[in-house]
This record gives structure tokens, C-alpha cells and sequence, in this order.
């Protein structure tokens, strides 16, 4: 089951004996974890007694000795495995400990997740994505709770945020909204954990309830993607000076060229993209879709690609191509930047 789902069946009933918390996206995995954790060992006491932590998957037959390790000064065990590569997909030797009819360590294990001890409860994470073909997995999908921790894309974000933001009990005006939104589409690798923090830090700016875009301009300022956005905003307008200043502002903050032509580049190429959609008929609401984009960053989009001419972006695509090459090949500097963001300004 997904993040929302798997946290809110934490809060119905008993829990299941098992866990896998698996997925490339680690903010969701800790947080599940400690979620459990929390429903079942409460206070610092009871980890220090009852819990049984693991960093890396230890053998198979050392696990078991733990779970089925007998709680003394705690009504409960619970056994935390982290890097639990025996899920993992990609491993050969995994793969034959878990599979060959000489080692019967793997069907022991399984029996025994099958069927814990009512004072034993076993918690495995894993930064990947699960083999779901093997008879483990399966059977901690059977008799325990697996969540799968997907990595959070741009058109997804804002679930994240939204959730978030009723956990704080704060909301955010509609332009704090979209300068967000447009601050997380620059960056190449979205941070949940990053853009945590970064609300974290929100709250030390503000005791409103609800945050305007000046509080957000606050207390990410100090983020490239926001100098980033920026220019990819003027170019977008068109404003070839405001674009310039914002380029070397960029680089001044160390945005190595070649993240900035790469985020150009993209740029350019949405516009692109969305400009022979609406052409062949695509309406602007219905960008996002096929774009693969938040539906508000590809309609704004949209917006802009009818102030440029096919024949503007093409120009522009060619000569970031050879901006790329010469300046990784060391027979230009910035000046290169500069004209091709003058190109593409040009009315």
C-alpha cells in the first residue's frame, strides 16, 4: 500500500506482526518506521529494552535467534532490520540462500514470519524496490503489511504537501502555492526529506496560519532552485536583462554551467513540447498529463510557449547544444550563457 494508505493503518486496530517498508523514497520509509515504533514502544525505556536493531541484514540464522528471543523486562520484542537486502532484487547470492533446497535457513525464516511469537514483531526497511516474486516477500504481503514507498514526482508533490501542511495545521495562500510548485519543478531530484526541513524552517519565520509567497521567498532564499526558477521565469517573459542578472546570479551562488544548461535545455524543450500540443489541439488544462507535469506548472507553460515561434526554439535548442559542447570542452565561458539567452529573448 502507498504512504497515506499504510500510515493510516497504523491507527486501526492491532498491528500485524510483520513489516516491510520498502522503496526508493527514504523519507516515507523512516517515517513509517518510526510511526510503528512509536505505536509500539512508546517511551525511550521501552526501546532500550525491548528493541533489537540491526543496521545491515545479518545472517539468517542470527535474525531468527532474535526473533524468537523471549521479552524479559518488556511485555514485547520487536526486531528492526534496516537494509534488509534479502528483499532485494539483483542479488545472485541472495538469491541462492533464498532458493536452494540445500539451505533450508530461507523456509525456516519464512515459516517463522508466518507465524511470530505473540511478543515478537519484526520490522524490515529496504532503500529499493522489493523482488515481490519471492515466497519471503509474499509472505510478509500475506501475513503482515508491506508499504511501498514510491519516489515523489513533480505532478505528485503537491499530495505530499498538502498532508504536510495539516500535520503543521498551516495552509498556504494560492501565489505561496505556486512559487512552491515552481521552485520543486527546478530541482533535478526532489528531497522530501530537503523540502521538509525547508517547512520546518517556514515556521520559524511566521507564526500565521497560513504562509504568504514572501514567507516562502524567506526561508528558501538561500536555495539555487529559486535563483533557477527565476530565470527560467524571465526567459520564459522574455525579459532578456532580468534573465541576464539572474544568470550571473546563479553562477555567483555556484550553480556550476552545466546544471544550468541542462535546466535551460529542459526548459526550452517543454516549451517546445508544449507549444506543438496546443497547435494539434491539446487543450491547455490537459498538458499535464502528457507531459508527465503538475497540471498547473504545464498549463503556465502552455502560456508561454505562444510567445515564441517554432523556428525561436529550435534556434535556441541548437545553440545550448553547442554551448554544452564548447564550454565542457573548455573553448568558451559564460559569454556563451549570455547569447543563447539573449537568442532566446529576442522579440
Amino acid at each position: 500500500m502507498n504512504y497515506p494508505e499504510f500510515m493510516a493503518s497504523l491507527a486501526k486496530g492491532a498491528l500485524p506482526h510483520v513489516f516491510l517498508l520498502a522503496g526508493e523514497e527514504s523519507y516515507y520509509t523512516r517515517r513509517a518506521e518510526e510511526a510503528i515504533l512509536r505505536r509500539l514502544l512508546p517511551t525511550p525505556e521501552e526501546r532500550a529494552d525491548a528493541l533489537i536493531r540491526y543496521e545491515e541484514m545479518p545472517p539468517i540464522d542470527v535474525l531468527m535467534e532474535s526473533l524468537e528471543t523471549a521479552p524479559f523486562f518488556t511485555d514485547k520484542i520487536v526486531v528492526l532490520v534496516r537494509d534488509a537486502a534479502i528483499f532485494r532484487a539483483g542479488k545472485k547470492k541472495d538469491e541462492e540462500d533464498l532458493s536452494s533446497s540445500k539451505d533450508t535457513h530461507a523456509d525456516c525464516l519464512i515459516t517463522l514470519l508466518s507465524d511470530l511469537p505473540s511478543t515478537t514483531y519484526a520490522v524490515f526497511t529496504l532503500g529499493a524496490k522489493p523482488d515481490k516474486r519471492r515466497k519471503l516477500y509474499q509472505a510478509v504481503e500475506k501475513y503482515g503489511r508491506v508499504l511501498e514507498s514510491e519516489p515523489v514526482r513533480t505532478w505528485t508533490v503537491e499530495n505530499w504537501l498538502n498532508g504536510r501542511l495539516r500535520e503543521m495545521g498551516r495552509s498556504m495562500q494560492r501565489e505561496a502555492r505556486s512559487f512552491f510548485l515552481n521552485v520543486v519543478s527546478m530541482m533535478p531530484t526532489i528531497s522530501l526529506e530537503f523540502l521538509d526541513r525547508q517547512l520546518e524552517k517556514l515556521t520559524l519565520y511566521t507564526d500565521n496560519a497560513q504562509f504568504t509567497e514572501a514567507d516562502l521567498r524567506a526561508a528558501f532564499s538561500e536555495m539555487p532552485e529559486v535563483s533557477v526558477f527565476a530565470l527560467m521565469d524571465a526567459v520564459s517573459a522574455r525579459d532578456v536583462q532580468r534573465a541576464l542578472d539572474l544568470l550571473a546570479r546563479c553562477r555567483a551562488d555556484g550553480v556550476h554551467f552545466t546544471v544550468l544548461l541542462a535546466l535551460l535545455t529542459r526548459h526550452v524543450r517543454q516549451l517546445w513540447q508544449a507549444k506543438r500540443l496546443l497547435m494539434t489541439g491539446t487543450p491547455p488544462k490537459g498538458l499535464g498529463k502528457v507531459m508527465g507535469l503538475h497540471p498547473f506548472i504545464a498549463e503556465k507553460l502552455g502560456g508561454h510557449a505562444r510567445g515564441f515561434s517554432e523556428a525561436t526554439l529550435a534556434r535556441a535548442i541548437l545553440s545550448l547544444a553547442d554551448a554544452d559542447y564548447l564550454l565542457k570542452t573548455g573553448q568558451a565561458g559564460d559569454e556563451l550563457l549570455e547569447d543563447a539567452l539573449i537568442r532566446l529573448c529576442r522579440k
